[in-house]
């Protein structure tokens, strides 16, 4: 670099309103470490045309050259050999600051608010997987149909099965949902079901009620027309007030329910559950992920969220089987 004349070199009294432009004090940390545009450039994820651009500004706002070339080797000048010590030192307490701050936000507990049946169905059976993805991740499942306001810090972030239109909020789509009939070999088995849903006459069937009920979901009588089936769903069975009931119920042989199939795919993969007719019908709700744009940043969130958005990945996509119809009105957060 050409020695810069003297009336450019002039004392600046730095403060902190009047410091020299931080990217370019990290290019010259990065540059005087490594003596070289291109490696510099490699270790900040820019272009060596960035890295020389940001080391003349500083020279202009310094007024004094920082680095020459001799025999096509970059070299410190006196004002560079000058600055590194300080500017080194600094950067590295930034650097530890940082590293600091990012350990004791991951060592803090990940408050996650979702509803009682996604939790026990879907969410508790994968935190082993949580685990080995994110080691050390702590997290705290609030199991509640209970309104969550994020603003007010009642939880980090949400899970909830809805439209999605929650306003002022960061939301991700996870997966969309769709019901079908389902009930242990066993039932289907002593009940004849294999046979077609006429066979459903006088079998006791499970029907959900309660705070988690999702209105778009048919009830029995829904999805037999939707299916064009004239049978007739008799009234009777048992009642219950969360959508993993049904499936508890279905498992131990109580009933036929319309079943959630995101929430019950591991029993219909296992065999424990099986549905004897019908194929999957579409319900308008999906499952999102929602936080504020101030908790996304935390570390320990978007280690959690990254770990949610890969696993929706690698299921099967509803999309295939399922035309998602959005409802037009805005849902407040809460567990359907």
């Amino acid at each position: 670099m050409s020695t810069l004349p003297n009336s450019r070199r002039k004392a600046i009294q730095p403060t902190l309103a009047r410091l020299p432009p931080l990217t370019s004090l990290r290019t010259f940390v990065a540059t005087a470490r490594h003596l070289n545009f291109v490696r510099a450039a490699e270790e900040l994820h820019v272009t060596s045309a960035a890295v020389g651009q940001q080391i003349r500004l500083l020279e202009d706002y310094l007024g004094q050259s920082l680095f020459n070339r001799v025999r096509g080797q970059l070299q410190l000048t006196p004002a560079g050999l000058a600055l590194v010590p300080g500017l080194t030192d600094a950067f590295d307490a930034v650097l530890a600051a940082m590293a600091q701050f990012a350990t004791s936000d991951h060592e803090q507990p990940i408050r996650v608010s979702v509803a009682p049946s996604f939790a026990s169905k879907w969410l508790i059976p994968r935190l082993d997987a949580l685990r080995r993805a994110a080691p050390g991740l702590q997290v705290l499942v609030d199991a509640s149909t209970q309104l969550t306001n994020l603003d007010a810090g009642d939880a980090d972030c949400v899970i909830r099965y809805g439209s999605g239109a929650y306003a002022g909020l960061v939301v991700d789509h996870l997966f969309s949902e769709a019901v079908l009939p389902v009930c242990s070999p066993e039932f289907a088995d002593a009940h004849s079901l294999w046979d077609g849903p006429h066979a459903i006459d006088g079998v006791p069937l499970l029907h959900e009620e309660g705070p988690e009920h999702d209105q778009s979901c048919p009830d029995w009588s829904g999805w037999l027309r939707a299916a064009g089936l004239s049978c007739h769903a008799s009234q009777g069975g048992f009642r219950l007030s969360q959508s993993s009931l049904v499936l508890d119920a279905a498992l131990a042989g109580q009933g036929l329910g319309l079943g959630k199939i995101r929430l019950a795919e591991a029993e219909i993969r296992s065999g424990r559950l099986v549905s004897p007719f019908g194929v999957p019908q579409p319900v308008s709700s999906s499952y999102f992920f929602a936080t504020t744009a101030h908790t996304a940043r935390l570390m320990r969130v978007d280690l959690f969220r990254e770990w949610l958005l890969a696993e929706a990945r690698t299921l099967q996509t509803m999309d295939k089987i399922v035309a998602r119809r959005i409802r037009p009105a805005t849902d407040m957060i809460a567990a359907e």
